[in-house]
């Protein structure tokens, strides 16, 4: 498993389970839009009032569950980063590409914007045997 595959397996993915820790420790986990970079890079949108939104502010790392169609699925660790309309950028052109109603939600009351980069990845693929399991560490 290379990069590039790795990537276009994530980029075929529309949505993703993010998982954040809340006030109390406890997990929270929610489903989200995703977009991805060339360098595996996550891009997904949230507003102010989410749980998600206060669990970052207050720490950083999160966990991805990604891919549950057949039996192909990524495990996805990194730490997330508020990014600003003005940073955006490629942010953007990867995630409008993906969600062409993301300019109009740029209206919406709260939105922002997160990317995370990877700490951690497992790919499995359990529709061979033996099956694919490739982890990488960055």
């Amino acid at each position: 498993m290379d990069k590039q595959l790795l990537f276009e397996f994530l980029d075929g993915c529309g949505l993703g389970v993010v998982s954040t820790l809340g006030a109390d420790g406890a997990p929270q986990a929610a489903l989200v839009g995703i977009a991805v970079t060339p360098e595996l890079e996550i891009v997904f949108d949230t507003v102010e009032k989410s749980r998600k939104f206060a669990n970052i502010a207050r720490d950083p790392r999160v966990a991805f569950a990604i891919g549950w169609q057949g039996e192909i699925t990524v495990q996805y660790e990194g730490v997330a980063r508020q990014i600003s309309s003005t940073e955006l950028g490629a942010y953007h052109e990867a995630y409008f590409r993906k969600f062409t109603d993301g300019p109009a939600r740029l209206k919406w009351e709260g939105i922002t914007y997160y990317v995370v980069g990877p700490k951690w990845i497992r790919y499995s693929n359990y529709n061979q045997s033996p099956p694919e399991i490739v982890e990488l560490k960055f």
